[in-house]
């Protein structure tokens, strides 16, 4: 089991300086991550520092409320992908997901599918915010809408990533669809849990921590965990 590679590198909290950045580039590059998850300013800066790498460059739009309007996110992604970005992590109208108003969240994700032009592009629903009915119509709604992943949180809300969720997002989308848990997996124990239930991919920020408990355990049990 090649935990790094389930693993972005999230470095979006606001107060990060671009040293800050470059460190998190840096621990990313090192400990072979899937991708690290940056601010949109700060993506070309990421692109430098992990020419070479493997590491995968992700952001953020529409990010952390969803609530800018369609338009804005598409230039956004469009702008982000050309600086060099290959995953957007994109977040949801959430008070028109809970009006109900299921034909505009969907044309809003879709809309940024297109502009992402073959980058993936993971949902983010933010479940803190919703019920059980809404986390399933805004899963069902990114699948249909074209969208590589479906995502708990952005980290910023009351709540982040919950076995509860994570079971049922699985569950609602189709196989071709991955999950991303995201907000507060901050040990191995939780990841190794959502990995169970069905995520794929993790935004965390104790990513060194979580890979060397890894392989502090794969040491004493004398052989790989999970083969």
């Amino acid at each position: 089991m090649n935990i790094a590679k389930m693993i972005d590198h999230s470095l979006l909290r606001p107060e990060l300086t671009t040293d800050d950045v470059l460190r998190g580039c840096e621990v990313a590059a090192r400990r072979a991550t899937a991708s690290v998850c940056v601010r949109p300013s700060d993506v070309p800066l990421a692109v430098t520092a992990l020419r070479g790498t493997g590491v995968l460059i992700g952001t953020v739009a529409g990010f952390p409320h969803g609530s800018t309007t369609t338009a804005v996110k598409v230039a956004e992604t469009r702008a982000l992908v050309e600086a060099g970005a290959d995953e957007i992590d994109m977040v949801l109208h959430i008070g028109r997901l809970r009006a109900g108003e299921t034909d505009y969240v969907h044309d809003d994700i879709a809309a940024v599918v297109a502009a992402a032009n073959g980058c993936v592009v993971k949902v983010i629903l933010e479940n803190a915010y919703l019920t059980d009915d809404e986390k399933v119509t805004g899963c069902r709604l990114a699948e249909r809408a074209g969208a590589h992943f479906v995502k708990t949180s952005t980290g910023f809300a009351p709540g982040g990533a919950t076995l509860a969720d994570i079971t049922l997002m699985r569950a609602t989308v189709s196989p071709s669809i991955e999950v991303k848990a995201a907000g507060g997996v901050r040990t191995l124990d939780t990841l190794l849990a959502l990995h169970a239930a069905g995520a794929t991919r993790f935004g965390a920020t104790t990513t060194e921590a979580i890979l060397d408990d890894f392989a502090a355990r794969e040491r004493r049990e004398g052989q790989p965990l999970g083969a």
